[in-house]
């Protein structure tokens, strides 16, 4: 088996071996050595005072010369692989190797005033190591590949797998002693701008907009080989995440030079709102219900109540049995065929854009993320309206990525907030509207077919946890009007 394993490895290094290169580089190297023989020759026959063959001599050599430079070199260096001096390495001088360096020149300058021959060797040998240490670095970081692997779908404050892939390809060389991480430019860009061009609000920017928040370390890296880890990330807000690059260091082998090789391309990663119900969420699911189930009452299949006979109630609706016990007449009533078919509607504007108010917008749009979740889950008819932006009515299901990923990227207005008209007029919808505007300024006709949530009303006590970048799925509990 290990026989096997080792003529694959030896027909892979033949199919990758470059025979016309090496070649070149043979034929070059002979005429180089006849060349550098002719200079010996033409130096011997100087001393002798023989002209012509000196002349020869060192005519032959200056022109094998110039034909390996003008020939042969071009052609190797066109075959040859570039991309490690396309790379960007950077260099850093640890605290180990400052004291190294000082030890060194101290050394140096004793050498210097003794004249001590054994202090130049100890000199000498430092300064080596400190050379070996760049080279071996630069050996370890160069021929690794990098993929990052994460779901389609993040959602804020949710545990994301996310699967990292370090490769070695190199044919012979392990890497020893791996760090990755972001880069500096992602670390410093915390305030991102979003897709229509402004900084994003203050409650969303904790700092660190990296995917890649803690680095990941790989102790050993076998030759032509790659390592495999399975991470958990978690993002504490909505909105972009952006990397832009990632970055290899390594330490090895003395610890004196921290050598780091980036890796270009940016990557850049949406991260829905939180969606994850909680105790105060149920609580006003069912109020939600009732009112939506009051809404679409109506002519259908399924009984939704038995009530007391109205004049205006046909006979054929008349409930004999429960009329019989009750002594009195009693109707059914049924719920629509066409049930659960809703309007959700953000409205953006909040006016001020202090800190509070923010927090509160940000509470909104979470819930407002919620309810969209939880109507995707009943399988509900579903239309989302947010100024310019509209979705089609369609199954929650369809449209559900769509909605969560514009509330990733939705931001506030400074626009004053007022009621909000009514996109669509047709009585066949009810609408969940998300506002900053008064309660008083909200016109009655809206009210009567019309569930509101009022930024102002989300509890304050319990938005702080969105300006620290809190992590536990906490949410705000809503105090709404849904009729007057």
């Amino acid at each position: 088996m290990r026989g096997s394993r080792i003529w694959k490895h030896y027909r892979r290094t033949l199919e990758r071996f470059d025979k016309p290169g090496w070649k070149k580089f043979a034929s070059a190297m002979a005429a180089l050595g006849l060349g550098f023989l002719l200079a010996i020759y033409s130096n011997i026959f100087a001393e002798q005072g023989r002209v012509a063959a000196t002349a020869l001599c060192a005519s032959c050599a200056l022109l094998l010369s110039g034909y390996v430079a003008l020939t042969a070199v071009p052609y190797l260096v066109r075959r040859t692989r570039l991309e490690w001096l396309r790379a960007s390495f950077e260099y850093q001088l640890t605290r180990e190797g400052m004291v190294f360096v000082a030890i060194v020149l101290l050394l140096g300058i004793a050498a210097l005033n003794t004249g001590n021959n054994l202090l130049y060797l100890v000199v000498a040998s430092l300064l080596a190591a400190i050379l070996m240490s760049g080279v071996l670095s630069l050996a370890v970081l160069s021929g690794l590949s990098l993929d990052i692997s994460l779901p389609e779908h993040v959602f804020a404050r949710r545990p994301v797998p996310a699967r990292i892939r370090l490769a070695n390809r190199k044919s012979f060389f392990p890497s020893f002693s791996i760090t990755l991480s972001g880069t500096e430019e992602s670390r410093n860009g915390a305030n991102q701008k979003s897709r229509h061009g402004s900084p994003e609000p203050a409650t969303l920017s904790d700092g660190n907009r990296q995917i890649l928040r803690q680095p990941l370390y790989f102790s050993f890296l076998p030759a032509a080989r790659a390592s495999v880890r399975a991470v958990e990330l978690q993002f504490p807000h909505r909105g972009l995440y952006r990397e832009e690059g990632f970055a290899l260091s390594t330490r090895f082998p003395f610890g004196f030079l921290e050598k780091k090789l980036v890796l270009g391309g940016s990557r850049n990663l949406w991260v829905y709102p939180a969606v994850e119900p909680t105790e105060e969420f149920y609580e006003i699911l069912p109020l939600l219900n009732g009112e939506l189930e009051t809404f679409q009452r109506g002519r259908g299949n399924d009984l939704y109540s038995i009530r007391a006979m109205l004049p205006t109630d046909s006979a054929r609706h008349v409930d004999w049995k429960a009329s019989a016990r009750t002594g009195a007449f009693k109707v059914r009533e049924f719920t629509r065929e066409d049930e659960r078919r809703l309007q959700l509607i953000l409205d953006p504007r909040i006016g001020t854009l202090d800190e509070r108010t923010l927090q509160r917008f940000e509470a909104g749009v979470e819930f407002c993320a919620c309810l969209a979740w939880h109507f995707y889950e009943v399988d509900a008819q579903l239309q989302f309206l947010c100024q310019d932006f509209q979705t089609a009515t369609a199954r929650a299901g369809d449209i559900i990525y769509e909605i969560l990923r514009f509330l990733a990227a939705v931001e506030p207005s400074a626009e004053t907030p007022l009621a909000p008209p009514l996109v669509d007029p047709d009585e066949k919808f009810y609408r969940i509207v998300f506002t900053a505007a008064p309660h008083g300024s909200i016109p009655t006709t809206l009210w009567s077919r019309s569930y509101f949530i009022f930024y102002d009303s989300l509890r304050s006590d319990e938005l702080s946890g969105w300006a620290s970048g809190r992590t536990t799925n906490s949410f705000p509990s809503c105090r709404t009007g849904s009729r007057a």
